[in-house]
């Protein structure tokens, strides 16, 4: 709970209707602050403080698993860090103040975690259930289309354009579901490079970037801020064991986006940069277009993938450079 708050906020009343408290529902518990532990056990505030205490002091709970910090704004309108205290604790300090109220109170909250568990199951049960259904639904559909455009049941322009229709909603949805379930793979690449791409080469087609579009007014665009770049180049060629470590063209093509556009090389234009340098590897090694002259990876794709890579943390390369792959391997 540290930080903004998060969760669900309930609202709790006594059985005499008297008393009222916002209850947060988070981590399949629920948690409240000493002022309303007061207010639920009519006691003062100093008084649950104590219990609290005692009850830390002397190892009846854990503080780490009981206690946590959430953001709140204070009466004077400052923002404050606050201990709020989950069920377990709640329950702990009715019982020390023999309160009729904590009784209420712990059956209410057992019976909302109840609730809230079997609705939030049935939801992702109910969601999991859909997927798969829609994923069925779509290959059944593809097989299908497949069959009547080999029997010639359509004309065959008509089929061909509603398969791949269906056909790339097949591969996103495929996808997805497979970053889902963490199971992105690297398949159906094009080895090996034809094209090498060197730091020279590399230099002269910045340059002219510069100087041809009309989106670089700064002078400083493409300018070296350290040896990075010249690292991020060499890294897609590394090799181990004397074997590369990316030997497909959309490995390499992949890595060189994540390097260049992680690395921030460039004072300014590190995107432009590796959104061009990226395009131009693919073109150079002949995979960018398909066999009827479209792109693999379109413009908004291009434009998501390369601010999602300088949004992504470092634990996520391996996810990100996949799911580059996947976009652009021969299955695309």
């Amino acid at each position: 709970m540290t930080g903004a708050s998060k969760g669900e906020i309930l609202l709790y009343k006594t059985e005499d209707g008297q008393t009222k408290l916002d209850v947060r529902l988070e981590k399949e518990t629920i948690w409240l602050d000493a002022h309303q532990m007061s207010t639920l056990f009519e006691r003062d505030r100093s008084v649950i403080v104590k219990h609290i205490r005692n009850i830390y002091k002397t190892d009846e709970l854990p503080q780490i698993s009981t206690c946590a910090k959430n953001a709140q704004v204070a009466a004077d309108g400052k923002v404050r860090l606050m201990d709020f205290y989950n069920l377990d604790m709640i329950i702990s300090v009715g019982y020390r103040v023999n309160s009729k109220r904590g009784t209420e109170f712990r059956i209410w909250a057992t019976q909302v975690l109840k609730d809230h568990i079997l609705k939030g199951y049935s939801i992702n049960e109910k969601r999991l259930n859909e997927k798969e259904e829609h994923l069925k639904e779509l290959q059944q559909a593809i097989g299908l289309l497949g069959r009547i455009v080999e029997e010639r049941q359509l004309a065959i322009p008509e089929a061909e354009g509603l398969l791949k229709v269906v056909t790339d909603y097949s591969l996103a949805l495929k996808l997805l579901d497979d970053y889902d379930y963490n199971r992105i793979a690297i398949s159906d690449t094009t080895e090996p490079a034809k094209f090498v791409i060197t730091y020279e080469e590399a230099r002269r087609a910045i340059n002219k970037l510069a100087k041809e579009s009309d989106i670089t007014q700064s002078n400083l665009f493409g300018r070296e801020k350290d040896d990075s770049f010249k690292s991020s180049l060499g890294a897609i060629y590394q090799t181990f064991g004397g074997k590369e470590l990316y030997p497909s063209i959309e490995e390499k093509a992949a890595h060189l986006l994540y390097f260049v556009v992680k690395n921030h090389s460039f004072i300014d234009g590190n995107k432009r940069i590796a959104a061009s340098l990226f395009l131009w590897f693919l073109v150079a090694n002949g995979i960018l277009y398909r066999p009827d002259g479209s792109k693999r990876i379109g413009d908004n794709a291009l434009v998501a993938l390369t601010l999602m890579i300088a949004e992504s943390r470092s634990e996520e390369k391996d996810v990100m450079t996949k799911v580059i792959v996947n976009l652009i391997n021969r299955k695309n």
